[in-house]
């Protein structure tokens, strides 16, 4: 499992904490079991959030490989004009 990057746990920490405050708010509760519901589903929708933030691509690094060479073509033999005393 990759580790979460800074966007992700940014986004995802400010979606749980303004998810919250406007659940909190709206809702007007006041017990015990209200605020947990919306504690429990401020985390679900912050989890949510970082889940979905896209995953930066892998850089691709070239590997420099030597160019290569046309094989090389046999040199054919020169016949010499030299005499030789017989």
């Amino acid at each position: 499992m990759p580790r979460p990057t800074a966007a992700q746990i940014a986004y995802g920490s400010i979606t749980v904490i303004f998810s919250t405050l406007a659940m909190l708010l709206l809702s007007q509760t006041s017990s015990a079991v209200g605020t947990a519901v919306i504690a429990v589903s401020a985390l679900a929708l912050g989890l949510l959030v970082a889940m979905t933030v896209p995953q930066p691509k892998p850089r691709v690094v070239a590997v420099s490989r030597p160019a290569e060479r046309p094989a090389e073509e046999p040199v054919p033999a020169v016949a010499t004009g030299s005499k030789t005393a017989a």
